[in-house]
């Protein structure tokens, strides 16, 4: 790979990231217009890194693009929240009850990092952090699962589901929740798991309706 394919690559990565965290934590609205060369100067890069991010985030499921037309940022509907909500329940809750069984002191405290920083910027009334660490908190927990297959299905919608699902607005409440999951985690208590995660997930898909049904699903 020659120097400049890698830096085009790196490029485009950092572009793709920053729309992608720009859509997930509400910066850019559902139905908003993704343009181009806007976009571009923004964020002082050409246009080709832009169309590559576009095209990524579209396969993430975030953004639809249209022939002849400016490419926007998704509208989701209470089915696709609905239908979202369900595969998560019973993914996560097999990630979660497997991380339980096969975690090592290694990756427990990989998670209670991520905590950590949730309650750090919870207090702080930082709420992109917050957020973006409790998304952190899921997804090490997803890798001490250990099964490949079940990182590939959450891999395939991760994006959306923190799209969908990660726009809590009591910081402190969704800490304690993470609190009491971790507690369980390290006792390895896979029942109170199986019991806990349902509902904790559940908490998050009726917030994403709300904010739905409300038209204010950006802050």
């Amino acid at each position: 790979m020659t120097g400049a394919m890698a830096t085009g690559e790196l490029e485009s990565a950092r572009v793709t990231r920053i729309l992608r965290d720009d859509i997930v934590l509400g910066r850019r609205a559902p139905g908003s217009r993704l343009v181009e060369r806007d976009i571009a100067a923004e964020l002082n890069v050409s246009r080709l890194p832009v169309r590559e991010a576009i095209r990524a985030l579209v396969g993430e499921g975030i953004v639809v693009s249209r022939p002849r037309t400016w490419a926007t940022v998704r509208e989701f509907t209470l089915r696709d929240i609905h239908d979202f909500g369900e595969v998560r329940e019973a993914i996560e809750t097999l990630i979660f009850v497997f991380a339980a069984e096969r975690h090592d002191e290694r990756g427990l405290a990989r998670v209670r990092g991520a905590y950590e920083r949730e309650v750090a910027a919870a207090e702080a009334g930082d709420h992109d952090a917050a957020r973006t660490a409790a998304a952190e908190f899921h997804e090490i927990v997803a890798e001490l699962a250990g099964n490949e297959m079940l990182t590939e299905l959450i891999g395939v919608f991760v994006t959306r589901l923190r799209w969908l699902f990660g726009q809590h607005d009591d910081l402190p409440a969704m800490a304690e929740e993470h609190r009491v999951i971790l507690e369980a985690l390290e006792a390895r208590d896979t029942e109170t798991l199986r019991r806990v995660i349902p509902v904790h997930l559940a908490g998050g898909q009726e917030i994403a309706k709300r904010r739905l049904t409300a038209g204010t699903y950006s802050i």
